[in-house]
């Protein structure tokens, strides 16, 4: 069964189930690694939903993805519901001028095959600049969904002013712009965010005071106000790889989920201390457990089995597979 089997584990499990994984990544590497997974009759994602029904998306017909927590959800990912999003689109339209969307991965189905639909594409934290760059080349702007943080900092990566992003407020009418203001904007980011990133400009002055000569590395989707008072940001594997370059003696205080901090800490202690900017968890990750894992391989309960809207499936591989050919 071993070889038929493929499980699938995010950086931000607990270390029990990161034990068990056949492979261990972010969702740009576990999203490849679903897409490669062809020999493999049955995917096991220790993640959140959105991961599992990419994979479900990318994984091949014969195979079957399933999930040891199907609850998990993300709450940044319900931030944009389609219906939204729709009337967004359609706010735009009247606005004028052209536009592509572009999904955070972060984001459900719907949104994928939204995307997928109308020539955009997916990205992930590791290659959202690249996506960007792919989009903007292309003379349009892009609605970004559903990350107003990392949609910002992309965009100033990339030597964007600020006032070439513009947030879209689903709760306001018209998303709160108006032509002038979408005219000016390169990207116009939605108005969602993750609460396991939202660290604060306090954070970095307090982690300054009680780590002198540290250096400070935070997620991307980090408000602009913190991440530009860091010493460098990027995607759970860029912090990984940050750390295991860091030259011996180093103090690092890292600012992501607060189990990749502790494992990155053990896994490098004695060469370099690594500090959590503060110890923020994500509920949903922490609902897959050994048990629960247990039970999903000893009796693979339909419940537990994830699919998307076959109407649904097409669109949102587009979006995906656009991404990944992004080179």
């Amino acid at each position: 069964m071993r070889d038929r089997l493929c499980i699938l584990g995010h950086y931000y499990q607990r270390d029990e189930i990161i034990g068990h994984a056949d492979f261990v990544g972010d969702s740009l590497e576990l999203a490849r690694r679903a897409a490669a997974s062809g020999n493999a009759e049955k995917i096991v994602f220790c993640g959140v939903h959105f991961m599992a029904e990419s994979a479900r998306v990318l994984a091949g017909a014969s195979q079957a993805v399933y999930m040891p927590a199907p609850g998990a959800g993300c709450p940044m990912a319900d931030m944009a519901p389609l219906r939204e999003v729709l009337r967004a689109w359609d706010d735009l339209s009247t606005f004028g001028g052209k536009w592509v969307p572009v999904a955070y991965v972060n984001s459900s189905a719907k949104i994928k095959a939204f995307c997928g639909e109308r020539g955009g594409a997916t990205c992930t934290s590791s290659n959202a600049a690249k996506v960007f760059s792919w989009a903007l080349k292309q003379d349009r702007k892009i609605l970004f969904l559903p990350d107003e943080h990392l949609g910002a900092n992309t965009a100033f990566d990339l030597g964007l002013p600020d006032d070439a992003v513009a947030v879209y407020n689903p709760s306001l009418p018209a998303g709160g712009i108006d032509a002038g203001r979408a005219a000016r904007a390169s990207v116009l980011a939605w108005k969602g965010y993750c609460h396991v990133h939202m660290f604060s400009a306090q954070d970095i002055g307090r982690a300054r005071a009680e780590h002198p000569g540290a250096k400070i590395i935070v997620h991307p989707e980090t408000p602009k106000e913190a991440l530009r008072l860091a010493d460098a940001h990027g995607s759970t594997s860029q912090i990984v790889r940050y750390v295991e370059a860091a030259p011996a003696g180093s103090t690092i205080v890292v600012g992501t989920e607060i189990n990749l901090v502790k494992r990155l800490a053990a896994l490098h202690g004695g060469r370099v201390a690594v500090h959590p900017l503060r110890a923020s968890a994500c509920r949903n990750m922490a609902m897959t457990t050994e048990a629960g894992l247990l039970a999903l391989l000893e009796n693979w309960p339909e419940e537990n089995r994830i699919e998307v809207d076959p109407k649904l499936k097409a669109n949102a591989a587009l979006a995906l597979r656009r991404m990944l050919e992004i080179p």
